[in-house]
C-alpha cells in the first residue's frame, strides 16, 4: 500500500529529471528553517481548499492565523479566480451559467465577472462569491437548491443570497456559509445529511446547523468544519469511513466530532486534514484510474479512520481521484489518477506516491473533473490536466500534462 511509502518518497532524494530538465525529487529544509528564511518579515499565504493559512516565523517556532478567504476555485469544469484588484474571473464550463457572465456558452479564456469581491467557491457547475461588504452571492446550476434563494431556478448572472458572510464552501450538491459570528448556515440537497440539521430535507435557502466555527468544507454528501477550539467535525455520508469515525450510522445527520487539534480540512472523495504540527492525515475513500486496454479501471483504497501520512504539509487539495499537498518551502506534489495529465508531472502515467511538480507554490486547487491549478509566490496562476471545456483557460480545449501560464496578478495578502 502506497501509504507506507509515503514518508521516504517525500524525504528521499531522487534524480528523476522532469519534463523541464530539472531534478524530480530534491531533498527539502525542514520546515521552521525554510519559513524563517522565507517569512522571517513577511507573511506566507497558504490556500487549502478554501482556507487561508497565514504562516509567521519568529524565534519560537510557527504561528499560524487561519482565515478561511478564498482567491482561486476549480469547480467540477471551471475555473474562478480573484485577482489584485478585487476582480472576479471565470472560464471552462458554463452549461448552467455557473462562470455568470449571463450567457451558457463555455470561455476558453478568463472573463471579467465581478467586482469587490473577496473569496471564492466553485462547486458542481455553480459557484458563490463574497463581496467585501459581505454579501453572499450565488449563479449556476440550482436543481437542489444549493444557491440558497429560496428556488430551484438556475440563474445565469450573480444573485443577492445573503449578508454577514466571512466564509463560503460551494460543494457538489449543497452550500455551506459561516457568518461573522461564527454561525455556519447551510442549505441544498440533504438526502445522505449532509447540512447537518438532523433531517434528510432538503433545504432551499439557509438554515442555522452550528455555531463557532471557523472553516467549513464540503463536497457531494459529507461536510468537515474546524472549531474555534481546534477541533473537527463531520456528519453526512459515512460510507466508506468517509467521516472517518466508527458509528453504526451510515448517514450522519448531526455533526460528530472527529479529532483535536486541526488547522485545515479540505473534503474530497477523501478527507484530508492537517494538524497544528503540520502533520497531514487522510481518511475516507480514494480512487485510481488505471489504463486497462482501452478502457480505463478504477481502484479504491479505503481508510475507515484517520491515518498519518506526512509531516510539514501546509496544504492540501484533494478529489476522488488525485490529491495536491504543498510543504513548508512551497514545493508542490502530486499522487493519484493522471490520465489527463491532472498531476502535472508531464505524463499520464497513474502515482500512488508523491511526485514533485513545481516550486515556489503558495495555493493549489484540484478539480473533481481532473485538472489543477496553482499560484505562484510571484501571483502567477498555471493550470494543467482535463481541458475538455476550456477550464484550464489557454484559450485552447487541449489537455496539458504540465502547467501552463494562464495569467498574473492573482491576489496574495
Amino acid at each position: 500500500m502506497f501509504l507506507s511509502n509515503f514518508k521516504e518518497t517525500l524525504l528521499e532524494t531522487q534524480n528523476k529529471p522532469n519534463h523541464n530538465g530539472k531534478e524530480q525529487i530534491e531533498e527539502k529544509p525542514k520546515r521552521k528553517n525554510a519559513l524563517i528564511i522565507m517569512v522571517s518579515l513577511l507573511s506566507l499565504l497558504i490556500l487549502i481548499g478554501g482556507v487561508r493559512m497565514v504562516l509567521r516565523a519568529n524565534q519560537s517556532g510557527i504561528e499560524v492565523d487561519i482565515v478561511q478567504n478564498t482567491m482561486i476555485s476549480t469547480g467540477g469544469s471551471h475555473t474562478v479566480v480573484i485577482t489584485n484588484d478585487n476582480s472576479l474571473w471565470a472560464w471552462g464550463r458554463n452549461d448552467a451559467g455557473q462562470l455568470g457572465d449571463g450567457t451558457t456558452i463555455d470561455r476558453h479564456t478568463p472573463v471579467h465577472i465581478l467586482d469587490d469581491v473577496v473569496s471564492v467557491s466553485a462547486g458542481f457547475r455553480h459557484t458563490m462569491v463574497i463581496k467585501a461588504d459581505g454579501s453572499l452571492w450565488g449563479f449556476g446550476w440550482n436543481e437542489h437548491g444549493k444557491l440558497g434563494d429560496g428556488t430551484t431556478t438556475d440563474q445565469h448572472s450573480p444573485i443577492h443570497i445573503t449578508d454577514n458572510v466571512v466564509a463560503v464552501s460551494a460543494g457538489t450538491w449543497c452550500t455551506m456559509a459561516i457568518k461573522a459570528d461564527g454561525s455556519l448556515w447551510a442549505w441544498g440537497n440533504n438526502s445522505r445529511g449532509q447540512l447537518g440539521d438532523g433531517t434528510t430535507t432538503w433545504q432551499l435557502s439557509p438554515i442555522h446547523i452550528l455555531d463557532d466555527v471557523t472553516i467549513v468544507s464540503g463536497n457531494s454528501a459529507q461536510t468537515m468544519v474546524i472549531r474555534t477550539d481546534k477541533s473537527l467535525w463531520g456528519w453526512g455520508n459515512n460510507n466508506g469511513g468517509n467521516l472517518g469515525i466508527t458509528t453504526t450510522e451510515r448517514y450522519q445527520r448531526t455533526p460528530i466530532h472527529i479529532m483535536d487539534d486541526v488547522v485545515a480540512v479540505a473534503v474530497g472523495g477523501s478527507t484530508m486534514a492537517i494538524r497544528a504540527d503540520g502533520s497531514l492525515w487522510i481518511w475516507g475513500v480514494q480512487l485510481y484510474e488505471t489504463p486497462e486496454g482501452s478502457d480505463f479501471s478504477h481502484h479504491a483504497v479505503v481508510y475507515d479512520y484517520p491515518v498519518h501520512i506526512i509531516d510539514d504539509v501546509t496544504a492540501v487539495s484533494v478529489t476522488g481521484m488525485h490529491s495536491m499537498a504543498i510543504r513548508a518551502d512551497g514545493s508542490l506534489w502530486g499522487w493519484g489518477a493522471n490520465h489527463v495529465g491532472q498531476l502535472g508531472d508531464g505524463t499520464t502515467t497513474v502515482h500512488t506516491n508523491p511526485v514533485f511538480i513545481m516550486d515556489s507554490t503558495v495555493a493549489v486547487s484540484a478539480s473533481s473533473n481532473a485538472h489543477t491549478i496553482a499560484v505562484q509566490f510571484d501571483g502567477s496562476l498555471w493550470a494543467w490536466g482535463n481541458n475538455e471545456f476550456g477550464q484550464l483557460g489557454d484559450g485552447t480545449t487541449i489537455d496539458r500534462h504540465y502547467p501552463v501560464k494562464i495569467m498574473d496578478n492573482i491576489m496574495l495578502p
